[in-house]
């Protein structure tokens, strides 16, 4: 039974790697071993992902804590959520055992219980709730986390990939391809970027939980996927390409969230303004023109179709369609800000509820209607950065 399982998990694995449809012609998976000559992308290289992804979430956690959380502190940052709810034992059991936002009905039966206006019991339960989402330190320290890597991981591809000899020439990406010898520093992007990935989608569960959940998920799951597969297929010249393009962007993205969330508001739209400017220049120009012409055009001329051909040019058609959907996102925001200075609430963000008029207007992502329309603008296009 056993020996069964094991012939059937390997024909499955041998008929999803399928050389025929993986490679171009007459090349097979034997071709692409390494040796002393040429060293290329081997499947069982992936294995270092999953370690270096548990150890970029401890450094995640050091760096929160230790570095990220005293930033946000000193900006002035709040670790809570405005006013906290006061003591009240009724209110808690029906908080905990009935319901976390109770209807008129049992708001004024509660009102009468207490001989409180129904006002407060409502102000009650709307301060009870804001205690349990993540404060605004929480999300200034993961967009800083997230704000240093992709800094660090933008500026190592910078510092590394231009000076491949094949970079600026676009017919030597697919010039006696897949036979393309791997360098270290090539190695060393795609692990780390790989690793990242995995580590975004391990802590999805625990971060700040958005309603865009599935969506970020699906979309962690898709990365990974594509990395791994262009790193066996060896398309890593133009999966470099890739990575450069987006991590640019999302430096800006990243920053204009932190000055939100400290309440640096110019800032914050200055950054947006910025990132706005670099994803079209990244992801809607270079994308296609360099990208997509190269994988699509070029290389039909160089080597010619074979069925994976399709696929990940097929890929990377929809990615630049999502390019294209969320620039228009971002594009929309930009022009409210410029024009009325606020934007209508995004049913994509994770706004938490304000008190009433007579209390604190504070929400988590700011205060000032300047202030929301920058939490509400970042995160609308946060989905956009996050479409890789």
């Amino acid at each position: 039974m056993i020996r069964h399982t094991e012939s059937t998990m390997a024909g499955g694995i041998t008929w999803f790697w399928n050389e025929r449809f993986w490679l171009p012609s007459n090349v097979t998976w034997a071709d692409l071993r390494s040796s002393d000559g040429a060293v290329y992308p081997q499947l069982e290289d992936f294995g270092v992902i999953l370690p270096i992804s548990l150890i970029l979430l401890i450094i995640r956690l050091i760096f929160e804590r230790l570095i990220a959380s005293p930033v946000a502190r000193f900006l002035g940052v709040p670790a809570v959520n405005g006013r906290p709810a006061e003591d009240n034992l009724i209110l808690e059991k029906a908080f905990q055992s009935v319901s976390r936002f109770p209807d008129d009905k049992r708001l004024q039966g509660l009102a009468k219980q207490l001989d409180w206006s129904v006002r407060r019991v409502e102000r009650w339960f709307r301060r009870r709730r804001n205690a349990e989402r993540p404060s605004r330190l929480k999300k200034f320290s993961e967009c800083c986390w997230r704000f240093v890597f992709y800094l660090a991981a933008w500026s190592y591809g910078m510092y590394t990939v231009p000076y491949e000899s094949w970079f600026w020439d676009t017919n030597s990406y697919w010039y006696n391809f897949p036979f393309h010898s791997l360098t270290t520093p090539i190695y060393n992007y795609y692990v780390i970027e790989a690793s990242f990935y995995l580590s975004l989608m391990l802590s999805i569960f625990t971060d700040v939980r958005r309603k865009d959940f599935i969506a970020n998920l699906v979309h962690h799951i898709s990365t990974l996927s594509l990395l791994g597969f262009s790193w066996v297929c060896n398309f890593t010249r133009i999966g470099c390409l890739v990575l450069i393009i987006h991590d640019a962007s999302d430096i800006f993205l990243e920053t204009a969230k932190m000055a939100n969330y400290a309440k640096v508001h110019i800032l914050a739209h200055i950054n947006f303004s910025i990132f706005a400017l670099t994803f079209f220049v990244s992801r809607v120009v270079i994308f296609p023109v360099w990208v997509i012409h190269s994988s699509a055009v070029i290389s039909l001329k160089v080597i010619g179709p074979f069925p994976s051909y399709y696929l990940f040019n097929g890929l990377l058609i929809v990615l630049y369609s999502l390019h294209l959907y969320w620039f228009y996102t971002i594009a929309y925001m930009v022009f409210i800000i410029v024009t009325q200075g606020m934007v209508e609430k995004d049913a994509r963000s994770d706004v938490e509820e304000t008190t009433d008029s007579s209390d604190e207007t504070e929400s988590l992502n700011g205060s000032s209607k300047t202030g929301n329309s920058t939490n509400h603008i970042n995160t609308r296009s946060r989905a956009a950065a996050n479409h890789h």
